[in-house]
Formats: structure tokens, sequence, C-alpha cells
């Protein structure tokens, strides 16, 4: 018999249910800065040779569906982790660059040595979630999600940092910005009706997970945000290791782990490697492995996905991710998301 979801009643799922509202506020109160549109402006004029996509934890994650866009339309976009940046890449920090930074506190250590060697050498475009920090007083251009405050692991403001870094990338790619409103309007129904069935999604999933020991997420393209994402909220809210890679690094060594107690949670992505993927997941089974694909025709229901635009996508797919923590949470008795040895903001490098 499995356990009931009494134990997994706290903050950490009540900041889940309340992404929907977070989404909403974000999303009506997104503008188009002047600061920003200057930025886009000499951005189309090669003012820049090169734009480097910054952050920590989740945010840095976050920041891989806006690097694609930034590709597609023809920049030099580079992701690098803002300690990597600041220690060993310090060189980006130059008028050459635009540097677009994500932090929900804007206070973190990595964040703050930054502002500290940068000294307005760069441009810099912010996300943050909180107005009043060190990066969003000392950045050029400021887009501020309005997540409210959030009890530990990072959900509420990794859904509404990926909707005001869509809205960047729109805004620099000078795309049309009342669809961009309309695709995350669609984004924020989808969110709302997914959490709507929150119990039967937990439910569902601990029996799905019951005996997985070893948790493998993979995926492709912008899918790789929640992978990536989802394997650190695992290890942060349930103290179960769990690793996300992409599909393609998947064959490189890790399928030799297949057997009983690997669970392997596969992306559908986009269409153009979705047969990959799928493949990938027909193999993870005939090895013995359970796997599960995450995508539009997924089933059970708490692996099924909204249908959405693609542009939106990344913002459902960590929702499975989540309903899979609550869910392995249950299992072992423990309230997910309380924090022992770490803090909501990482004040020491």
């Amino acid at each position: 018999m499995l356990p009931d979801l009494a134990v997994i009643q706290g903050p950490y799922l009540q900041d889940i249910l309340s992404e929907p509202p977070a989404l909403q506020d974000t999303l009506q109160r997104l503008e188009r800065p002047k600061a920003l549109e200057r930025l886009a402006t000499r951005l189309g004029r090669k003012s820049y040779q090169r734009i480097v996509l910054t952050g920590m934890g989740a945010s840095f994650h976050a920041l891989y569906p806006i690097t694609l866009q930034l590709v597609a339309r023809g920049f030099t976009a580079i992701m690098v982790e803002t300690s990597e940046l600041v220690h060993y890449q310090s060189r980006f920090l130059d008028s050459t660059s635009l540097i677009i930074v994500v932090s929900q506190s804007g206070q973190s250590a990595e964040v703050v040595r930054l502002l500290e060697q940068n000294r307005s050498r760069a441009a810099l475009i912010a996300v943050t979630n909180n107005p009043d920090s060190s990066l969003a007083s000392r950045a050029d251009a400021v887009v501020q999600t309005y997540a409210g405050g959030e009890f530990s692991v990072s959900c509420k403001t990794y859904v509404t940092a990926l909707m005001a870094l869509k809205w960047v990338a729109d805004i620099l790619c000078r795309k049309d910005l009342h669809r961009a409103r309309r695709e995350l309007k669609k984004a924020v129904t989808a969110v709302c009706a997914y959490l709507s069935a929150w119990e039967n999604h937990a439910h569902s999933l601990m029996s799905q997970l019951e005996n997985a020991r070893h948790l493998f997420l993979v995926g492709r393209g912008a899918s790789l945000a929640a992978v990536a994402a989802g394997a650190l909220i695992i290890k942060e809210s349930v103290h179960l290791p769990a690793e996300g890679m992409s599909s393609a690094a998947f064959r490189h060594g890790p399928f030799e782990m297949l057997g009983p107690g690997t669970f392997a949670l596969v992306f559908a992505g986009e269409a153009k490697t979705l047969d990959l993927n799928r493949k990938l997941l027909h193999d993870i089974r005939e090895q013995g492995a359970q796997a599960k694909i995450v995508g539009e025709d997924a089933e059970p229901d708490a692996f099924q996905l909204p249908a959405t635009p693609g542009s939106v996508r990344p913002i459902i797919e960590i929702l499975p991710v989540q309903m899979a923590t609550l869910a392995l949470a249950a299992l072992a008795g423990r309230e997910p998301g309380r924090f022992t040895l770490l803090s909501k903001v990482t004040t020491t490098e």
C-alpha cells in the first residue's frame, strides 16, 4: 500500500501550487524598458561581438532556451556559470560583450563578485525577482519577475524566470511582442490546468517510482533546461541522487547502468529530434529499465503535457519533475524542500 500525501503538505507544495498566479503576475507586468530597447538596438547594429548568459543553479539552467533562440537569430551566444565567468572567463567582461544575468535574489555570492569585477565594462541585463538587489541596482536594464517569496527550492522563481527570458529574447530578436504575450498566456493556462490535478499526478507517480534507485533525466534542445533543473530539484528537495544530461550523452556511458532500479525520464521535445528520443526510450526499456516519456502524447497523465506553443514548452516541462519530487518524498516519508544544509540564498562561494 502506497503512503498518503500528508507528509508533503508543506510550504514547498504551496510554492508549486502558487506558480499560476506568479506567472500571471509576471506576465501582466512585463514591459519594454527603454534601456532594454537601447541595448537591443545596439545589438542589432553589431555593437556587441557576443552575448554571455550567466547564472547559478536553476537560474543557469533556465538560460538554455534563450541561448538557442539567440543562436538561431544569428548571434554568438555563450552560456557560462557565473563562478566560471568571474574566475576563469573574465575576459568576456568588456565592452564587446552583452551580459544577461539571471538570479532570483540578485545577491548570491557569485553575482556580487561579478558586479564587482565588471564595473560597467560590459553592458548587463538582469532578470531577477528582487528589485532592491545589488544586481537590479547595477544592471543597465532590468526585467523583474513577480514570484513573491519562496520557501526553498526554486519553483516559482524558475518558471517566472523562463517567462521573463522569453520576453527578453523576443525583444532582442525583434519578435512580435503581441504574439509573445499570447503564447505566454497559453503557458499560464496550461500550468494551471496541469496543477489542478496535482494529487492524482503524485499518486500516479508513487507507483511508477516506487522501485527507482537510479534516476536519469534526458532530452535535447530546449528540453535540456528541464533536464538539468529537474535533476537539481530532485537532489535538493528529496535528497535523492539524480542526473540530467542530453539524450545523446546518455548513450556515451550511462547506458551501461541500465537494469532494474534505473528510471529514465525522456523528454520528447521538438519534432526534429522526437524520433531519436523515442528510439532511446525503446532501447532503455529493452534493457530492463523503467523509462517514461514527457510530452503531449505521454502516458500516464502525470507525464502528459498540455498542448502549448513550442516557444513556451520549457515552462511546462518542469511540472512533471515537480510532481515526481512530491511522489519521491511521500515514498521516503519526508517533507520535500526543507533544507538542512543549504540556505535560500547562497552567500559563500
